[in-house]
């Protein structure tokens, strides 16, 4: 399972498509959550901006899942 790391929380799906590269675009985002193709912790999800926290497992159906993780926020200065 591959693994996407976040450094704040919450976060919301259509976000943690986009950065998990399930997706290319908002707008693909938000069309596949409306398609109902997309599963959080094995449950159907509709709402585009469910928060997510670290430990969810979010798939977009055909693309296998990712686990969202805590990640080291990265300071400005090196960003």
């Amino acid at each position: 399972m591959r693994t996407l790391g976040v450094a704040r929380w919450p976060i919301q799906l259509i976000q943690a498509l986009k950065f998990a590269n399930l997706v290319e675009s908002g707008a693909q985002a938000k069309a596949v959550v409306e398609a109902g193709i997309v599963r959080v912790n094995g449950e159907l999800e509709l709402r585009k901006r469910r928060q997510l926290l670290a430990g969810d497992v979010v798939e977009v159906e055909g693309l296998g899942p990712v686990r969202l993780i805590e990640a080291e926020p990265v300071p400005a200065d090196e960003a």
